[in-house]
């Protein structure tokens, strides 16, 4: 395996463009920037034969935890924004289906008691910034019923957070954002006026959905490999008592290509699902991701393509600059921390994008070898996807000016990497 060739090209069979992207629990809950399944899939049939343990320092929903669960290995996974981690709890808790469909049942009939006047109800609404700016009077009603439900009437931990997920994503659907926005946008006045979501049914239909995808799940799941998510950051610590240096056989990520401010802010598609199940740390999400905290320095890396893109940017932007050169600042911390992790053999693999700042393109997978390389590893192989399917926004603002766009990625890089020292 190991090789000193360095090996970049291009492979239409990593696009699955014709792939079912919401298998088993992986259809459980929408997410931005979701790395596929058949990617990490691909990753770990490849590279994790014989792997006990894969580590994700970026896990998001847990794509390659549920991944890893079905090839039987074990898996740990860290994320900063606690709506992420429920989701990717959720999805590798084995639930028997008869019990959430006897729990399930329950709620329909509950359900139908309200809407046909037999049970009156009055739930709390809670009170945070901006509630009637993004939901109608009938709508905040229903789903505090439903909020009021989950927490009383549901006494398994395992089925209540099932329910949660479920919840999360109607809070979303039934809001008054633009659901084709990762971002929070809000309708127009002629959109708001025509909508009146059916929240009780777009709970059911989520619960019914997500039922399937846990059968199909536990259908496939012919082992004992289980998940571990935690909060830790791993641009500041990974704590030994989880994981001690060499103990990872393999990582499969999908890292923050930039800034959350700037690039794909995953606080502020997850702001309102975290408000109504009262995630209290919501806030500091965006301020926690890499290059949340904007550094006002101007500093080199010692990797002439990023200093040299660095460099363009500031002589068009000097305050732009520092934005980038912060989340690069904590993109090294994280990297050489997520590298002691890895044992001796042991792969990494990173699925990257290229962003665009000031018109000018920044070789994340180029950065992200030369990072790791630094560490004790050696590059396999770069395999160039077109992105078919990620929910990413397909233009950004790169002067920050209103009407002014620039195409951001169209391809993603797989970047592999082997410790040899």
């Amino acid at each position: 395996m190991q090789t000193m060739e360095i090996k970049k090209y291009r492979d239409e069979t990593w696009d699955f463009r014709t792939a079912n992207t919401k298998q088993y629990t992986h259809c459980f809950h929408s997410y931005p920037a979701m790395m596929i399944p058949q990617v990490a899939g691909r990753i770990l049939d490849e590279f994790g034969k014989g792997a006990k343990l894969l580590f994700d320092p970026y896990c998001g929903t847990g794509t390659s935890l549920v991944e890893a669960n079905l090839r039987g290995i074990d898996a740990v996974g860290t994320d900063i924004n606690p709506l992420a981690r429920l989701i990717a709890k959720v999805k590798t808790t084995i639930i028997p289906v008869e019990l959430l469909e006897g729990y399930i049942k329950d709620f329909e009939s509950f359900m139908f008691s309200i809407l046909l006047g037999k049970n009156e109800v009055k739930p709390t609404i809670p009170n945070f910034k901006n509630i009637d700016y993004w939901f109608k009077e009938d709508t905040k009603y229903y789903l505090a019923i439903i909020k009021e439900y989950i927490e009383k009437k549901i006494d398994d931990e395992d089925v209540q957070d099932f329910f949660k997920v479920a919840f999360s994503e109607t809070v979303r659907d039934v809001s008054l954002t633009r659901n084709s926005e990762f971002k929070l946008y809000r309708m127009t006045e002629r959109q708001i006026e025509k909508f009146n979501p059916d929240v009780f049914s777009v709970m059911l239909t989520k619960l019914t959905r997500n039922k399937r995808g846990m059968a199909e799940y536990i259908h496939l799941k012919n082992n004992d490999a289980k998940s571990n998510i935690y909060d830790f950051n791993t641009v500041y610590e990974v704590p030994e008592d989880i994981l001690p240096p060499e103990s990872v056989d393999i990582i499969v990520t999908s890292p923050p290509y930039g800034d959350s401010r700037t690039t794909v802010a995953y606080g502020q598609f997850s702001r309102l699902s975290s408000q109504w199940l009262g995630f209290e740390e919501l806030n500091e999400v965006d301020k926690k991701c890499m290059g949340g905290i904007r550094r006002k320095v101007f500093r080199k890396f010692g990797f002439e393509p990023l200093d040299e893109i660095l460099s363009l940017i500031a002589e068009t932007d000097d305050n732009r600059v520092y934005d980038v050169v912060s989340f690069y600042i904590d993109y090294e911390k994280s990297i050489n921390n997520v590298a002691k992790l890895v044992k001796k053999g042991g792969i990494v693999a990173y699925v990257v994008g290229n962003r665009r700042v000031k018109g000018f393109e920044i070789p994340n997978d180029e950065i992200t070898r030369e990072f790791f390389e630094r560490n004790g590893f050696i590059h396999i192989k770069t395999v160039i996807r077109e992105i078919p399917n990620k929910r990413m926004p397909k233009r950004n603002s790169p002067s920050n000016m209103v009407g002014k766009t620039d195409v951001t990625m169209r391809y993603e890089y797989v970047v592999i990497l082997e410790r040899t020292k």
